[in-house]
């Protein structure tokens, strides 16, 4: 393996294909997911850290306990063809932490479907999967390879949480999904490689029409967006809302996103949710008075981000004030996160399920780190057990109950039942 400028000297592809490599390894999520393969991947699986400075993942390498001193290092630069090819095939699995993807992920992305190497990333870029979807998934498809998009917070616990409803209501025979709603409640920084992504995809949609409407439709990541039999769905955005149960909510920053990836799911499975499923997501604010004030604080501060990051004389005091890309909360601040998902849902039959999705720490950082780890070891380890399904897809579809098996032995919660 070469870097960019073909350095002879740049870290060597190792001698047989490795079972995952972690690409990003040297910034802040690549570190927290390099950590937590160090102490938590079964002996005997092969793991190489990849980037494009191998003085950097040498440094990053030394800070990792144990027999993970002794990964292998691949060095590749994201605007080298030739490098990713390498890459993708030097590891049966390729992780990737490296964004705005938009920017630096389309090349991996297609030097693994061609490879037939499994991939998975932490996006949540509604125009970069689309573009994916239409450039490599047929590719995928026909090498087998399971381009696993959005592992992290967004959207594994939006997109698994309705997969276990789902199969809740057709074990009991309980007919398709028609009314989903979750609310999401969380402790948690705020991510600088989120902020980059949310940038990024604003100023394309400012200035590009047809962009601007892929990101708008509801069923954007859809196979055939246009064929889509429920094109109105409950609003991912709005003014405070209470709740039945008194919960006061607000519009949730992911839900623009995690929305169309659920909607996803449900396509690619040939609408084995319900071909009339509603599905939207809200953030919980709390109870009474003060779960109103804090969700007509969270509502106002998230249309004023949006409408600064569209003004762009504004965006150099933005930059100041903002997380910037590769940076991220203290250790303290990580340990102490934490996140909730309630998956709320009525069938056709008027029966209904509740499915709660919880973890310890940071959504964005040290939950996110479990969810990708996981994602990454059950694509390397999980074989037959794994869905016969290959291209561009989501957490349910690729690999359903693998993961949610795995991610219930590391700590975090995944529950339903009828109410």
């Amino acid at each position: 393996m070469v870097s960019p400028q073909h350095d002879p000297t740049g870290g060597a592809a190792p001698d047989e294909p490795v079972d995952i490599a972690l690409y990003g390894a040297t910034g802040f999520v690549g570190g927290l997911l390099a950590r937590y393969l160090a102490e938590h991947a079964p002996p005997g699986v092969r793991i190489a850290l990849a980037g494009r400075s191998e003085a950097r993942l040498a440094a990053a390498r030394a800070a990792l306990p144990g027999r993970a001193r002794e990964w292998p290092l691949i060095v590749a630069d994201a605007a080298d063809p030739a490098a990713t090819d390498r890459l993708a095939a030097a590891a049966r699995v390729v992780l990737t932490t490296v964004g705005p993807y938009a920017r630096y992920g389309l090349g991996l992305v297609e030097s693994c479907a061609k490879a037939g190497t499994h991939y998975a990333d932490l996006t949540g870029e509604v125009l970069f999967v689309r573009e994916a979807i239409d450039r490599f998934h047929a590719v995928a498809q026909a090498s087998g390879a399971r381009i696993v998009h959005s592992c992290g917070y967004d959207s594994v616990p939006s997109d698994l949480g309705v997969w276990l409803v789902h199969r809740a209501a057709e074990a009991d025979g309980s007919g398709g999904l028609t009314e989903v709603r979750t609310v999401a409640t969380m402790r948690g920084g705020v991510s600088g490689g989120t902020i980059d992504s949310l940038r990024g995809q604003l100023d394309t949609v400012r200035g590009d029409r047809d962009a601007r409407r892929v990101a708008a439709r509801p069923h954007s990541l859809s196979p055939d967006p246009s064929a889509e039999p429920t094109p109105s769905q409950p609003a991912d955005a709005g003014p405070p809302a209470r709740l039945p149960d008194g919960t006061w909510t607000a519009p949730f920053v992911m839900a623009s996103y995690n929305t169309r990836i659920v909607r996803r799911s449900n396509a690619l499975l040939d609408h084995a949710y319900g071909r009339g499923l509603r599905y939207g997501e809200l953030q919980g604010c709390g109870r009474g008075p003060g779960g109103a004030v804090a969700a007509a604080a969270v509502t106002g501060g998230l249309g004023a981000l949006v409408g600064a990051f569209m003004v762009p004389p504004l965006r150099p005091l933005l930059d100041r004030v903002l997380p910037a890309p590769g940076t991220g909360p203290s250790e303290r601040t990580r340990e102490r996160g934490w996140f909730r998902m309630d998956v709320r849902a009525e069938t056709g039959s008027g029966r209904r399920y509740r499915a709660r999705v919880s973890g310890p720490g940071d959504p964005g950082y040290a939950a996110t780190a479990v969810m990708l780890g996981e994602a990454g070891l059950a694509l390397a380890l999980g074989g037959s057990a794994l869905p016969d399904r290959a291209g561009c897809l989501t957490p349910a579809t690729a690999l359903g109950d693998v993961l949610v098996d795995r991610l219930r032995a590391a700590g975090h919660v995944y529950e339903v039942h009828a109410d």
